[in-house]
């Protein structure tokens, strides 16, 4: 029994700081998008004013994590029949992210509720979902294009849906990649320190 409790938070954890990393990357997305735009001048691009471009984006997140919204609808963004499908395939991910995000935050309440020690994770088990990713960071370093289109083909298996055109789907043109790198390191330091603080427990 008491080492199915420790499988189960094992598990927990891993999604706890999975998701922790991907709603702190979408919470972030918007300063980082607005100071992306700002310095890049891409809102020139696309001939719109910062504002406008932050609007739209606006539009857009709130399709990929409302789950009641059926419908993608940017004001000054066309969107074409295999780009609503990559963000409807999103979308998918985003919702599951959140909700299993909601799920963990509730489990950890209710934990130090009743037992503060219940949920906590072993040093090792810490320890090796810190390490995790920094064997992938030399190569995300090195080529973060190669590494973006590995991490697509790794999500998105057997779709081509997210390679963009910026001709039917101009907003690929403020989403920039130096934009997805920043979303990326966000997460990727939330999720090392939310290991980090696993590690240090007492």
């Amino acid at each position: 029994m008491n080492r199915q409790n420790n499988l189960l938070t094992v598990i927990y954890h891993f999604i706890f700081g999975i998701t922790s990393a991907v709603v702190g990357a979408i919470v972030t997305s918007w300063p980082l998008l607005f100071v992306f735009v700002l310095v890049q001048k891409s809102n020139k691009t696309v001939n719109l004013t910062i504002g406008q471009i932050m609007h739209n984006y606006n539009q857009l997140m709130w399709y990929l994590i409302w789950p009641l919204k059926r419908q993608l609808k940017m004001r000054n963004f066309p969107t074409s029949a295999t780009g609503a499908q990559h963000f409807a395939d999103v979308k998918k991910l985003f919702v599951l992210a959140v909700f299993a995000f909601l799920c963990c935050l509730l489990i950890m309440l209710w934990s130090r509720r009743k037992n503060k020690r219940a949920l906590k994770l072993n040093k090792v088990w810490a320890l090796v979902f810190l390490l995790l990713p920094i064997a992938l960071l030399p190569f995300a370093l090195a080529n973060f294009d190669s590494f973006f289109v590995s991490f697509h083909h790794l999500l998105f298996a057997g779709s081509n849906t997210w390679l963009f055109d910026p001709g039917t789907d101009p907003i690929i043109n403020v989403l920039t990649e130096g934009f997805f790198a920043s979303c990326f390191a966000v997460g990727g330091i939330i999720y090392e320190l939310y290991f980090a603080n696993q590690l240090l427990k007492r």
